[in-house]
């Protein structure tokens, strides 16, 4: 990792918003290698970064449905990061600008390593239409895994033919772009590409733009206790 600001680097460790972490360097809540940090302090892959909190946090946790067309991070243009950051909240994971769907916002940064740490299980579900007619092998493909230039080895998925454009996947890896290359090498070309689902979280009846409040059950079912 190349060195960033503290800030910076909470804010992409899904730690705090980059406002938030200001504050808990301010406060003497965040010591790097074992000295509180200062405003501005820099830090890399060899440093220990801890945050020792001084008060209870109070959680929030959000299903957003991302349009296609925003980006989740950028630093050239308006993404979900800058549109909640005001709030406090970012998203756990991405997905692509042309990409749509489900993402989850939180201010919670357990949260990361339940959904993406290297012991995470969680499913990501997507629905795929592709401008060529789908063969009847590209399941079987998918479920047996595959070889990609781009991304090496990838593991099984689950995968099911919904019409003769249209395929549902499932994954639990989910390498950037893995859904897109996969199907690229295996010749076809992606027209929409949406998440439906993150674990127990479903996109269900939210619109572009809209977001919801996770309900108690989902949040359990996450692995959390639940919001006060």
């Amino acid at each position: 990792m190349p060195t960033k600001r503290i800030n910076k680097y909470l804010r992409d460790q899904g730690i705090a918003s980059r406002r938030e972490a200001d504050e808990l360097v301010e406060s003497g809540e965040i010591f790097i290698n074992g000295v509180v940090a200062e405003l501005g302090s820099l830090v890399n892959d060899a440093d220990i970064v801890e945050v020792k909190r001084k008060s209870e946090k109070r959680y929030e946790y959000r299903a957003y449905y991302k349009p296609r067309g925003l980006a989740t991070q950028s630093e050239t243009e308006e993404d979900v990061v800058s549109l909640w950051e005001p709030r406090g909240l970012y998203p756990i994971g991405r997905l692509d600008k042309e990409s749509e769907g489900l993402l989850i916002l939180t201010n919670d940064g357990r949260l990361t390593t339940l959904l993406l740490g290297a012991e995470s299980e969680t499913e990501k579900e997507y629905v795929v239409r592709v401008r060529e007619e789908l063969r009847d092998t590209v399941v079987q493909v998918f479920q047996k895994g595959m070889d990609t230039e781009a991304l090496g080895t990838l593991l099984p998925a689950y995968a099911e033919v919904v019409d003769t454009h249209t395929l549902n996947v499932t994954l639990v890896e989910g390498k950037k772009h893995q859904i897109r290359v996969m199907l690229s090498d295996l010749g076809y070309t992606v027209e929409s590409l949406k998440r439906v689902r993150v674990g127990p979280v479903s996109l269900d009846t939210l619109t572009p733009s809209k977001d919801r409040a996770l309900t108690k059950e989902e949040i359990s079912a996450l692995g959390l206790p639940p919001t006060r």
